[in-house]
């Protein structure tokens, strides 16, 4: 798929309250993502910001707790709207200080999400780094002490980078991105990128000339921005009339992709079959992935 552009583009996942705001905005060295220490610091639903970082423009999706309510099949379709043609890596963010038997199953989770090679482009971000520091012990000691962490970083074949949120070196931003660098070499320079990321690319591209028409001087940022919230892919994920979508959902992912197709044929021309197919299919994974949750809680 000719989509994938020399912006790199990150998405973080994790459970809620592990610090992946925080590491956005220590991505973008500004903040863009509110974190507020309070009783629900949460981020409940999927937000992209961008910025300019080590000579690169950078996209950072935010995304709601990997095990939390919020996780809908509307925040999977809105992340993937948001990090198509599709991300150059996933970051998954881990606490060090609170490691659950919930996250030992993340990649596992995001592979039945997206399919088997999403391994490739994955790489564990631990932060709270500085208790490490505070304890006098090292990121490789910690994680030969612990089993479920190698296991986890033997699943991202990323490997693995720490923050300190607190701290404003920027050297660790400049590692960070020298790794996802070197992980972007190694998949050939490409982003990852599937059905689902290609159907969410063609309706934005579409959205985009729809909007370009309306409005001749309207900036490509701005119309990117705007159809990237509001597109036929996110669309067929929220039109539930004859609840098709419903029993897509509660089918799995092996015949979501096919019930999808079939919304998308019902939703008319402007949606289209390839899209609900596509939509089909993250409506069945979320089914399968939410129920495996459920099961780990």
């Amino acid at each position: 798929f000719s989509g994938c552009s020399s912006d790199l583009r990150v998405v973080l996942v994790g459970q809620e309250r592990v610090g992946k705001s925080s590491a956005g905005n220590t991505i973008l060295e500004k903040k863009e993502f509110d974190c507020k220490f309070s009783s629900s610091p949460l981020t409940l639903s999927c937000e992209k910001r961008e910025g300019d970082v080590q000579g690169r423009r950078v996209s950072v999706v935010d995304t709601p707790g990997l095990f939390s309510s919020q996780l809908s099949e509307e925040e999977i379709a809105k992340a993937i709207s948001l990090a198509a043609p599709g991300p150059h890596v996933i970051l998954i963010v881990i606490q060090l200080n609170r490691f659950t038997k919930e996250e030992q199953e993340t990649v596992k989770i995001l592979q039945e999400m997206f399919g088997e090679k999403l391994r490739n482009y994955t790489m564990a971000l631990f932060t709270h780094g500085d208790d490490l520091k505070e304890a006098g012990v090292s990121i490789e000691t910690f994680i030969s002490q612990n089993q479920p962490l190698r296991e986890i970083i033997r699943q991202c074949d990323g490997g693995y980078h720490v923050f300190n949120n607190r701290d404003k070196d920027l050297h660790q931003v400049t590692e960070l991105v020298t790794k996802i660098n070197i992980i972007v070499q190694i998949n050939g320079g490409s982003c990852y990128t599937n059905e689902m990321f290609q159907a969410a690319e063609r309706a934005i591209r579409e959205e985009m000339e729809h909007l370009k028409r309306e409005n001749p001087d309207i900036a490509c940022a701005k119309t990117r921005r705007q159809a990237e919230e509001d597109n036929s892919f996110l669309k067929a994920v929220l039109m539930e009339e004859d609840n098709s979508f419903l029993k897509a959902v509660l089918m799995g992912a092996g015949t979501g992709a096919a019930a999808g197709a079939a919304v998308g044929a019902d939703v008319g021309a402007d949606v289209g079959a390839d899209v609900g197919a596509a939509v089909g299919a993250v409506a069945g994974a979320v089914a399968v992935a939410v129920e495996k949750a459920c099961i780990i809680q």
